[in-house]
């Protein structure tokens, strides 16, 4: 298939071609696994900068926050810009920030330059709704789901190669493998990514502004926004302190079987698709409560785990599976609400996600230094109630449907969407 055909030639009547779902979804995966690097190899990091838990752990909230930065500054442009030339210069900030790391004299130093690692990383969130913008309205769960569950992977398995890497030739090697891997990445996509139709007609300001319209006019997307602020921050406080757990007794693992745990995780790419196919049925209501409800269960498991590595992988498993399926629905809920911009709605609902991932972490490093494992457990607990509670008290509705509008932001026209029916229906 020619690269340089326009989008709605590629979609076709059966939708986005295989070749590029599996391109989007490696290019997701590559992308997004710069900002976990780091888990494993943080008891390393603070044994040779002689740091303490929770400074050592403010690396992890550095990439976050550089990537919440980047979803509201950098994403929305997904609407503006062809992602052909967006995306590739977007990873280029991503190479420098490793490059930095990789050179850093301090843990000072590694904290400032992850956040340029979590800015240059947010060409994913490009990508996600590139993918649904090409997918049909009955594949769309489905082909999300794909390419989430190539991000879903490259999240797990990056603690997978940290370990390997850092075992084999020292952490600083684990940061100069990835500034290559993300240089390759950037060429590949500026070659075989899709033209798109004329980007609209607006300046920066009037499309920041619209990101900001959008979150302030949908109810139903300021709900999966919470709903994914409290998911991810119980995914970060687990795996931003278990290095700490498993380097300690009774385990005392080394860096390259910490990062093995990677793999554990896998099910949670699995848990992407089939939540993504189930999506495409209207199942997004019940689907939100089961995710809700395992999350809060696996720090039960974890807690269990402190002392059993069969408890702490049943943890981790259950824990993947609620956190990763819970964010499959909640993006096909949110991509229906706005169609012709996409990446706007993901804008808003992404820096959500990463604000709640980034205070997790940061809790998390200082809770662990106080009350140990048995003090992370329960702040992931109560992170997890909150998130089933709020999940509980949502209003039954169907999902919106989305008609043409016209919007006006700062003397600027844009296309937007409006949610049919009652302003405060929810789904």
């Amino acid at each position: 298939m020619a690269t340089d055909l326009p989008i709605e030639k590629i979609r076709g009547k059966s939708g986005i071609s295989h070749g590029l779902v599996l391109l989007l979804a490696v290019a997701c995966g590559t992308s997004v696994a710069n900002l976990y690097y780091a888990q494993p190899l943080l008891h390393t990091i603070a044994v040779v900068f002689h740091s303490g838990s929770g400074t050592t752990g403010l690396i992890v909230t550095g990439c976050q926050i550089g990537y919440a930065i980047g979803l509201a500054l950098l994403v929305p442009l997904g609407d503006l810009v062809a992602r052909k030339r967006l995306a590739p210069a977007v990873l280029g900030v991503a190479v420098v920030g490793l490059v930095l790391s990789a050179c850093a004299g301090d843990v000072s130093e590694l904290i400032i330059v992850a956040i340029f690692v979590g800015l240059g990383s947010v060409a994913a969130q490009m990508l996600v709704p590139l993918a649904a913008s090409l997918a049909t309205d009955e594949s769309r769960g489905r082909v999300v789901g794909s390419v989430m569950s190539g991000l879903l992977l490259g999240i797990l398995l990056a603690r997978t190669l940290s370990g390997l890497v850092a075992g084999l030739a020292g952490w600083r090697t684990v940061y100069w493998v990835a500034a290559v891997l993300v240089l390759l990445l950037a060429l590949v996509l500026g070659w075989k990514l899709p033209n798109e139709p004329v980007r609209p007609n607006t300046t920066y300001g009037g499309l920041l502004a619209s990101v900001l319209h959008f979150f302030a006019t949908s109810r139903t997307l300021r709900q999966r926004g919470l709903y994914a602020a409290l998911g991810f921050a119980a995914f970060s406080v687990f795996w931003t302190t278990m290095a700490f757990v498993l380097a300690g007794p009774p385990f005392r693992y080394s860096e390259t079987v910490i990062g093995l745990f990677g793999l554990v995780g896998a099910a949670g790419a699995i848990c992407a698709n089939v939540a993504g196919r189930l999506a495409d049925h209207g199942k997004a209501r019940p689907l939100t409560l089961l995710f809700a409800v395992l999350i809060l269960v696996s720090f039960g498991l974890l807690y269990l785990g402190r002392n059993s590595l069969t408890w702490m992988i049943l943890g981790i498993v259950v824990l993947d599976l609620g956190a990763q399926g819970l964010q499959v629905t909640n993006q096909h809920v949110i991509y229906g609400l706005a169609p012709t911009a996409r990446s706007r709605v993901n804008a808003a609902y992404m820096v959500c996600n990463f604000a709640g991932g980034a205070l997790g972490s940061a809790i998390a490093g200082a809770v662990y230094g106080r009350w140990h494992w048995a003090g992370i457990c329960v702040l992931g607990a109560a992170i997890g109630l909150l998130g089933l509670v709020a999940a509980a008290l949502f209003t039954p509705g169907e999902r919106p449907r989305a008609a043409a509008v016209t919007v006006e932001v700062d003397d600027t026209v844009l296309v937007a969407a409006r949610v049919l029916g009652s302003p405060t229906s929810a789904v």
